[in-house]
């Protein structure tokens, strides 16, 4: 290969030289040029001459055809790359909005909605700074203080917040803010791919609620979603916000060069302890050396520690330019790590997706992400975060033993020749609805269910005036009860958080998801703060904390679970001969039993039993049902084996055409299961009311079960591994598995519904 000189092109080259043949294919994207386009005649002049000081000369074509429908009050959809300037687009009809205002009493008023506090913060920060006149910009969220909050709702005509916020505070106590939804002009949904699975239902109906109390108080926003690239932009957000929307998909703005490996870490003898994080250790590092800037994403969050502490100690640095970023720190960590990578301070800084979002960190020359991060639009979001308008960027993709992982980088055209994904998430999911109903009653009586919720609210409505929830009157529904209709839903889907307390001095090292403690804070478990290992001595449920002992180890643990699955109810079937598929509602049970222990390089040390509770999760699934007989004989010689290899590999594939992670989601398979009479294949979503993952799997099936079979049939392996049949959360150990009867299953599910 020759490049021209820069960080990201050194970078290249060294990756290239020293390690040739782990990059399995290299795909380059032209620099693009923009397409300018005038100001809008009616954006203040003052507010022009502000953008041009910073720089603005004129706007993109895009961000003009966005502001002007905007302006011309239809809801937008604004679906372009990273960086593409995508907060000028709204900010214009805002800007002008509050140019026209006659008096501060009727002044009109944006509420800027964002997936993170962070975000928020960083939004605001970029509002101060662009000193647009009239503008007066307050950040709302939990860490603002009472005398902050009472200065937003008297003063601020920018308010910026979260959907948490929005839940739990401005929508209850909407009287409170009658200024500003009486003359709520503009609703900014930013970062709207994020909405996706029960998170992205619980923010649909918070939208549709503001939107409800907005009427209430004689005001019609127009809503303005901003998103990276995303399938089918005009029916996400419409399903997100309840209304039409015109999509905006054409990106004008200018593209420096880009450079994408594929990167396969097949171990030689130079790197016998070869993996995907310590190859992504290696290629940090390499790009520090040539003088790049990193943002290096990983799967976990202690992947992130062991990569900073691996880069730190072969260059020999400190965490002043060699950092971890990760949901679990502390606010005030946050911010110190993000204020070091702008500044350039921070030379590498391995995160979790919590850098994903558009927190304006653009700009450095080298992105790597270990690992499919869960959806195409995440993906180059991540790849995006790479790239200044003078200088070629360079992306990795560092494939994991991973089903997705392996076809991705055996079929490159995956990436630049399919379409992103449409963001899937179901807001009629009664687990999600329900409490919401609930929280829009206690807001405003509803009177018509039909103008703001999904078509089976009248019968979720029935149900819950049944349970004496609510109240039917003929002025509508009400909620009677003295609790908070609000606590009765978590918008995150994760309910109590535990906290991860050091035993000795009592110092919160930070917090992890109830839901996910069992698995990442078990008695046992390693956990690693800062680049500093601790071992989890005490988990305590009940008090919602496990204790942390500081220990050095040479080992990383992993947790094992068993699950039992119940048919519910069948919803829909679809019969192939002797093959049938099913979508409904399944019980789903499951326990952490034991973990494993782990040395650095992969081998197992031993397992460890636990003791923890059961959890029952109701959810939504698609399963395959198989008549004696009709499978292949070498394929009934080990039928367990069949189609538990043929389970693992769908669920490793299933991301690929849902917008979720292999995490989002679970399976079962057993050669007779007493519900179907049967030898069944389930997979099922990994969340209580289902997200719309399975049954977005049922609707391609074909494509999805045909990129399963032609993964597992592809790999170079003889009787499986971790590329295509192994999984890294089975609870039995992987066993057993059979590769060729994987194939025989994958085959026949492919044929009967081709």
């Amino acid at each position: 290969m020759v490049f021209e000189d820069s960080p990201a092109t050194r970078s290249l080259a060294a990756w290239s030289s020293q390690r040739p043949d782990s990059l399995a294919h290299t795909l380059s994207i032209p620099e693009r040029t923009g397409t300018r386009a005038p100001w809008p005649t009616w954006v203040p002049d003052q507010a022009v001459a502000r953008w041009e000081e910073r720089g603005i000369d004129s706007p993109w074509l895009h961000q003009v055809i966005a502001a002007e429908a905007a302006h011309g009050g239809q809801h937008v959809a604004l679906a372009t790359g990273t960086a593409s300037g995508k907060s000028l687009a709204y900010a214009m009809p805002i800007v002008a909005a509050i140019d026209e205002a006659t008096s501060v009493l009727s002044e009109p008023c944006a509420l800027y909605l964002a997936p993170t506090k962070a975000l928020a913060s960083d939004q605001h920060r970029s509002w101060e700074e662009q000193s647009l006149p009239g503008v007066r910009a307050a950040v709302v969220d939990g860490d603002t203080d009472r005398d902050d909050r009472a200065w937003a709702r008297r003063h601020a005509n920018v308010i910026l917040t979260n959907p948490d916020m929005l839940h739990f505070s401005i929508l209850p106590g909407h009287e409170r803010w009658s200024r500003v939804l009486r003359n709520l002009r503009y609703i900014v949904v930013d970062e709207a791919h994020a909405y996706r699975g029960v998170f992205g239902a619980h923010v649909a109906l918070v939208l549709r609620r503001l939107r409800r109390l907005a009427a209430h108080h004689r005001s019609d926003p127009v809503v303005i979603a901003a998103s990276a690239t995303t399938g089918s932009p005009e029916r996400s957000i419409a399903n997100l916000i309840g209304s039409p929307v015109i999509a905006v998909t054409e990106d004008a703005s200018p593209s420096a060069e880009r450079t994408i490996v594929l990167w396969r870490h097949d171990p030689d003898e130079a790197f016998p302890e070869a993996s995907p994080t310590r190859d992504a250790a290696w290629l940090t590092s390499r790009a520090v050396d040539a003088g790049s800037q990193v943002l290096t994403f990983l799967r976990s969050r202690r992947a992130t520690e062991y990569v900073a502490e691996l880069v730190r100690t072969e260059r020999d640095a400190d965490e002043a330019t060699i950092a971890a970023y990760r949901g679990g720190y502390l606010a005030e960590e946050r911010r110190e790590l993000e204020a070091g990578l702008r500044a350039g301070t921070i030379r590498a800084l391995a995160t979790t997706n919590a850098l994903e979002l558009g927190i304006d960190i653009s700009g450095v020359d080298v992105s790597i992400t270990t690992g499919w991060p869960g959806t195409r639009a995440s993906l180059w979001q991540q790849f995006g975060r790479a790239g200044r308008a003078d200088s070629p960027a360079a992306s990795v993709f560092i494939a994991r033993e991973d089903p997705l992982d392996s076809y991705i980088v055996d079929h490159p055209e995956t990436l630049t020749g399919e379409p992103v994904e449409e963001t899937v998430f179901d807001v009629s999911n009664p687990h999600v609805l329900r409490p919401h109903l609930c929280a829009a009653a206690s807001e405003a009586p509803i009177v018509d269910p039909g103008d703001w919720f999904p078509e089976n609210a009248p019968e979720q409505l029935a149900d819950l005036v049944e349970e004496g929830l609510l109240r039917r009157r003929p002025t509508g529904w009400y909620w009677t009860a003295r609790e908070r209709a609000q606590d009765l839903t978590d918008l995150r889907g994760s309910g109590d958080t535990v906290r991860i307390v050091e035993e000795g001095t009592g110092r919160l090292l930070g917090t992890i998801d109830a839901a996910a403690s069992h698995r990442h804070a078990h008695p046992g478990a390693v956990y690693v703060h800062r680049g500093i290992t601790h071992v989890v001595s005490a988990l305590d449920l009940n008090e919602s904390v496990a204790i942390v002992v500081r220990e050095d180890v040479d080992y990383t643990t992993f947790a094992r679970d068993v699950s039992d699955i119940r048919v519910v109810d069948v919803e829909r079937t679809w019969s192939r001969g002797d093959i049938v598929m099913h979508v409904g509602s399944v019980d789903v049970s499951s326990q952490t039993v034991a973990f494993e222990r782990r040395g650095l390089d992969g081998t197992l040390l031993g397992v460890v039993d636990l003791e923890l509770p059961e959890r029952v999760l109701r959810t939504r699934g698609v399963w395959w049902t198989f008549a004696s007989g009709c499978l292949p004989e070498p394929t009934y010689e080990d039928l367990p084996g069949a189609v538990h290899a043929a389970e693992h590999a769908a669920i490793g594939l299933l991301p690929l055409f849902a917008s979720c992670d292999r995490w989002d989601i679970g399976g079962v398979s057993t050669e007779f299961h007493p519900d179907t009479a049967a030898t069944t294949i389930f997979i099922y979503d990994g969340v209580s009311g289902g997200a719309g993952f399975s049954e977005r799997g049922a609707d391609v099936v074909r494509e999805w079960i045909g990129a399963t079979l032609q993964a597992v049939h592809s790999c170079r392996c003889k009787d499986g591994c971790p590329a295509c049949i192994q999984s890294p959360k089975c609870g039995n150990g992987n066993e057993p598995l059979s590769k060729s009867g994987a194939v025989a299953v994958l085959g026949a599910i492919t044929t009967a519904f081709d």
